[in-house]
């Protein structure tokens, strides 16, 4: 990793940002228009943006948020509201917790 995260700010500016398929903790398989890496990252980097990134993408449309940082696990889903958001879903991987918001 470069120095205060370049190295990932470059893996994010190619593919990285896109969504994809993922599937929530119930089986279903969804569509995610935007994934969001904040694994390595510290608050309030996560919240901040985990914000910009609901502001980017349309209404009913689902956010994947990566992080492997307690406590902004704990604070993404509170900022929902804030944001006209909904909190979907929080799964606990091996390496990290993915947090999946809906803009409303």
């Amino acid at each position: 990793m470069g120095l205060f995260g370049s190295k990932k700010k470059a893996d994010q500016a190619g593919a990285g940002a896109a969504g994809g398929e993922a599937t929530l903790g119930d089986g279903t398989r969804v569509q995610v228009a935007r994934r969001v890496d904040c694994r390595g990252d510290s608050c309030p980097r996560p919240q901040l943006m985990t914000r910009k990134a609901v502001g980017e993408i349309g209404a009913g449309e689902l956010l994947e948020v990566l992080v492997d940082n307690p406590s902004s696990v704990e604070a993404l889903p509170p900022m929902c509201d804030e944001m006209n958001a909904t909190h979907v879903e929080t799964i606990k991987d091996a390496a990290c917790w993915r947090v999946y918001i809906r803009k409303d």
